[in-house]
């Protein structure tokens, strides 16, 4: 009895300790199979991140590119669409003065008092800003006779200026107009006559249409988009600057034959370097629009060649009798006024009263 009762217990203590075996096996493969598991799980967790990532970083690359790309596009429209703004639109006077001259520098200073006495004393309220160039004052006189309508000068009446050109060459001999040069282009010929004759040509069309329009509105739409074009202002400056010399030569031939002449043509004819049309052409009239642009003489033969009045607020003067001049200083009729504004008798702007 003791016997089978010892043979029991040894069998008991067999069955457990199998029981523990298997128990620790499956331990094991469970653990091995987790494990495993896991391993694989942080494998294809870590290659999902590295292909996320991957992806992430080529996305934004492709976004930064995208960008450039469409930065760059945008810039290329703009550029060949956007309006060559030589003339900009109206802006508030005092700001505009606010923003251009800060700080407590003197000239800063005398500038702002400058601006407050157009505001308030001549009520000058907005201003347009002009391409800075040198053509800015034949660029701003235009404007003005353009947008105001104004009619030929009476001379131009009677004559039919697009043969001025010739007219030079064959009725006065001029030949050395065929050193005539077109701004920064220096152009030189025999062909000049013929591209002189393209530039007035234009002017005079133009003209022609802005004087015969009488709505405001309409010739403000129309100044917007002649000046916008750069081609077309440059001719229309050259044209200008012809009608200029013309009449400097046809003043010239009256001083020849002991005509009066006004004062204005006795001071550039007295100076060495425009004692004569040529020299005038050659030392002053060329350089326009080139390395510069118009001095304080030529703004009176342009005021004279095209019969009006400008009237030119110089803000470094302020506080001068300088501060305001006339070209030229005594009209010989009732020439219609146009007015400028200057900081430095170099670049000019439009003042809107």
């Amino acid at each position: 009895m003791r016997f089978y009762s010892g043979g029991h217990q040894n069998c008991t203590h067999d069955a457990v300790l199998q029981g523990s075996d298997q128990v620790h096996s499956w331990t094991l493969v469970t653990g091995q199979a987790l494990d495993t598991a896991w391993r694989i799980a942080k494998g294809s967790v870590m290659l999902g991140v590295s292909l996320l990532m991957a992806t992430l970083c080529y996305f934004r690359r492709l976004h930064l590119y995208l960008g450039h790309w469409w930065k760059w596009w945008i810039g290329y429209l703009q550029r060949k669409f956007k309006r060559n703004l030589s003339v900009e639109a109206e802006v508030d006077l005092l700001s505009y003065c606010a923003r251009e001259w800060k700080g407590e520098t003197p000239r800063a200073k005398l500038m702002r008092k400058a601006y407050e006495e157009l505001f308030w004393r001549h009520h000058i309220k907005c201003v347009r800003q002009v391409k800075r160039d040198n053509y800015d004052a034949l660029r701003s006189v235009l404007f003005q006779i353009f947008s105001q309508g104004l009619s030929f000068p009476s001379w131009m009446r009677e004559k039919d200026i697009v043969k001025l050109p010739e007219k030079l060459l064959f009725s006065q001999g001029c030949n050395w107009i065929q050193q005539y040069s077109f701004g920064p282009e220096k152009y030189t010929g025999s062909n000049v006559f013929g591209k002189l004759r393209k530039c007035v040509e234009l002017l005079k069309t133009q003209w022609t249409e802005f004087s015969g329009i009488r709505d405001h509105h309409r010739r403000g739409s129309m100044c917007n988009t002649i000046f916008c074009d750069a081609i077309l202002e440059y001719k229309l400056y050259e044209a200008l600057k012809f009608i200029m010399l013309y009449q400097v030569t046809e003043v010239y031939e009256q001083m020849k034959t002991n005509k009066i002449i006004p004062s204005l043509f006795r001071l550039l004819f007295s100076r060495e370097t425009s004692a004569d049309p040529l020299s005038f052409m050659m030392n002053h009239l060329n350089s326009i629009g080139d390395t510069c642009g118009l001095e304080q003489i030529d703004m009176f033969i342009l005021g004279y060649s095209l019969e009006v009045k400008i009237k030119v607020f110089r803000l470094f003067k302020f506080n001068s009798r300088d501060f305001t001049v006339c070209y030229p200083e005594e009209p010989l009729r009732e020439w219609p006024e146009i007015s400028l504004l200057t900081e430095n008798d170099r670049h000019y702007h439009i003042p809107i009263f």
